[in-house]
């Protein structure tokens, strides 16, 4: 690999974990400030625009609720579960070819470490972002929630449409490290 590939695989990881970390922090502080907002308060949701109100919500499943009866046990898996496709998705992190890439790892891994520690803390995710219209309600949503989908929509992205050419050495040909095709 080139010095400017390697450089811009480095920088690539390095915002790619920026934003991991961003999304994370974000969510969590967040979370903390609508479980205060709702500790001292009576009300069970807050009007913030004719579409939009901040309630308190804890899903004990996953997207929309699926499979939230589920106890213990179903808890517990969805935290193994999230975390080695956390893990998983950081080793991919490790060696991005796309600034895209980056990006969205990025906004999924911070989004799902967000939701873990939910889970850790409370054994269900704290949701609070609620949108409606003509009296019908998207399921509530958080943060980490809005970053994994729009990770998961950038990689689709990328992935359909191929907007940003891969790292690729001097003579055109893609770097696959040294590796035998197939090894």
């Amino acid at each position: 690999m080139s010095d400017t590939t390697v450089a811009s695989q480095k920088m690539w990881r390095r915002l790619g974990w920026a934003i991991a970390a961003a999304i994370f922090v974000s969510d969590q502080i967040t979370k903390w400030l609508i479980l205060d907002l709702f500790s001292d308060s009576e009300r069970p949701y807050f009007v913030i625009t004719s579409f939009f109100n901040i309630v308190l919500a804890w899903n004990r499943g996953i997207s929309f609720g699926m499979f939230g009866d589920g106890g213990a046990l179903a808890g517990n898996l969805l935290i193994g579960i999230t975390l080695m496709i956390a893990v998983g998705l950081s080793v991919w992190l490790t060696s991005v070819q796309t600034r895209q890439s980056a990006v969205a790892l990025g906004l999924i891994i911070g989004g799902a470490v967000g939701n873990v520690i939910d889970r850790f803390r409370f054994g269900a995710v704290t949701d609070f972002l609620d949108l409606h219209v003509l009296g019908y309600h998207w399921p509530a949503f958080n943060i980490a929630d809005s970053a994994i989908v729009i990770g998961a929509i950038v990689l689709m992205w990328e992935s359909l449409f191929d907007n940003e050419k891969p790292l690729t050495k001097k003579d055109g040909k893609v770097d696959n490290g040294g590796k035998t095709p197939g090894a």
